[in-house]
């Protein structure tokens, strides 16, 4: 069973040094773990019982294509319209506790690792039942229940439409790197040649002392958010020193490697803007 990094907020004793990892440069962003305390979350408009950090956003200088949020929902908590723009699709990724999502009329019992494609104008609602007890929920009863949701406005492409589904890491099988012998796997949720997806949300796995040897320099954005392990990561110019928990925004063309350091597996949940033309007018 992989482990997920959730956030627990609070906040850090008075007598704390202020020298931390959080860094905001051009071409990158490192949120620490370490940020993520109670005074920066925020209340999302139509749930209950619910806060959010909030990774990422479109903004000048930073993401340009998503939002990205951690959401901790209590037991008792949730919302029955947590989309408000039709035209907006999702993912949800349960890193703790249990949650129910109800997806276009079948209800889905979520707990850690499990995963859920959201397509525009899907009618779903979540809610934390855990409270109850007994009802077939299982894992997190009575605890808060934690999950990232990436949200993002939906490119329509003639002739394909992305279905919602609901699945989760530990049922699909990561696909090794082409001649790493799986030191470096990625856990693929939709297939990289379905045109009707114009964002992929996986999982990446390096095993302890795996890499990506070289400098990825390429079109896509991502959101990278370290779920196990650390990692020396290479972000532009410089490199970085991540763990469990850490936020990464890295721009387009983002120069971009890392070195897994264990001793165990490093992890990180992956977004990335893919399969549409380049807008010129």
């Amino acid at each position: 069973m992989s482990n997920y990094f959730s956030p627990e907020g609070g906040l850090p004793p008075q007598t704390q040094l202020l020298t931390d990892r959080a860094v905001v440069k051009e071409a990158y962003t490192v949120i620490p773990k370490g940020v993520l305390r109670d005074i920066v979350t925020s209340n999302l408009p139509g749930w209950t019982n619910t806060r959010a950090w909030i990774l990422a956003r479109p903004i000048a200088g930073f993401a340009t294509t998503f939002s990205q949020l951690i959401v901790e929902v209590a037991p008792g908590g949730g919302s029955g319209k947590p989309e408000a723009e039709a035209g907006v699709e999702g993912v949800l990724f349960l890193t703790k506790g249990a949650l129910t999502l109800t997806l276009d009329g079948e209800i889905h019992h979520l707990v850690a690792g499990g995963y859920a494609y959201l397509a525009a104008g899907s009618n779903w609602k979540v809610s934390n039942d855990s409270a109850q007890g007994g009802d077939g929920v299982g894992d997190g009863a009575g605890e808060a229940a934690s999950f990232h949701w990436i949200r993002k406005a939906y490119e329509p492409l003639d002739g394909f439409t992305a279905k919602s589904f609901v699945t989760r890491d530990q049922d699909v099988e990561p696909r090794p790197m082409p001649g790493t012998n799986g030191a470096w796997a990625t856990t693929r949720f939709v297939d990289p040649d379905d045109l009707a997806h114009d964002m992929h949300v996986n999982i990446v796995t390096f095993q302890p002392g795996a890499s990506i040897p070289f400098a990825e320099t390429h079109v896509m954005e991502h959101g990278l958010f370290v779920l196990d392990g650390k990692a020396v990561y290479r972000l532009n110019d410089d490199w970085v020193e991540v763990e469990a928990g850490d936020f990464m925004w890295l721009r387009a063309f983002c120069p971009q490697a890392c070195y897994a350091g264990g001793p165990g597996k490093f992890r990180y949940l992956l977004y990335k803007d893919v399969n549409r033309q380049i807008r010129l007018t």
